[in-house]
């Protein structure tokens, strides 16, 4: 009667599913540094998805105008100086322009058009990619964390199941009851670096051909606005 009574005390206060805080509490202490390292890194892969995505949506509704009213204006230099300076398009114009305004400087006569078209390309190019790592210089830790992640991930599995069949050779026990604690918190430490790596990945790649896409865009601007300095080279 006592023993049955004990079973059902013990049965009524086992855990019916898993309970993450009691995994990394009872977990061994290599295991914990792991998964708070990989908890911290998804953290942080989050702030970089969050703000990565506002910040492309903030710079591509920017870039839009002012590339539809740079193309429209008649005089862009006037245009420039009104705007704010840190759109990439404004730049990109700013480049050229500024280019424009150093080879002309004498006086306001060219001697090589050829060469003078040839540098405001030249200038505006650079400054495209400058603005395409500008924009990409965050998500090379998108791409540590997801390749890296799970190996940690790993490790800390390696780790604790290393650890229960030392507790299997300490108590001479080999019973499930043994080892599956420690084998259920060695595997926890997996499934949190998969819970940091494969949203890392998915941004990584979506975000590296959003910039992309917005690195030929920029050059396609850059194309129209060499074709309006050569328009002006003409008049000079």
């Amino acid at each position: 009667m006592t023993i049955d009574l004990l079973a059902a005390i013990h049965d009524a206060a086992a855990p019916n599913r898993l309970n993450p805080v009691k995994l990394f509490l009872d977990a061994d202490i290599v295991v914990q540094v792991v998964m708070i390292g990989l908890i911290l890194a998804s953290i942080w892969t989050w702030a970089i998805i969050v703000s990565f995505s506002l910040r492309m949506g903030r710079v591509s509704r920017g870039s839009r105008l002012f590339e539809r009213d740079f193309l429209k204006a008649q005089h862009p230099e006037t245009l420039l100086q009104g705007r704010r300076q840190d759109l990439p398009s404004a730049k990109v114009a700013a480049a050229g322009l500024d280019e424009l305004k150093h080879s002309t400087a004498a006086g306001g006569r060219v001697v090589d058009r050829e060469a003078t078209r040839a540098r405001v390309a030249l200038a505006m190019e650079g400054q495209v990619a400058a603005e395409a790592d500008s924009l990409a210089e965050r998500l090379n830790f998108l791409a540590t964390t997801g390749s890296v992640a799970p190996f940690v991930g790993l490790f800390g599995t390696v780790w604790g199941i290393m650890n229960s069949f030392f507790q299997i050779g300490q108590q001479q026990n080999s019973s499930l009851a043994v080892v599956a604690p420690g084998i259920s918190e060695a595997l926890f430490a997996t499934a949190i670096g998969l819970f940091a790596a494969i949203p890392a990945v998915i941004a990584y790649n979506r975000f590296s051909h959003r910039v992309n896409s917005y690195e030929a865009r920029l050059q396609r601007f850059a194309d129209r606005v060499s074709s309006h300095i050569g328009r002006e080279l003409e008049r000079l």
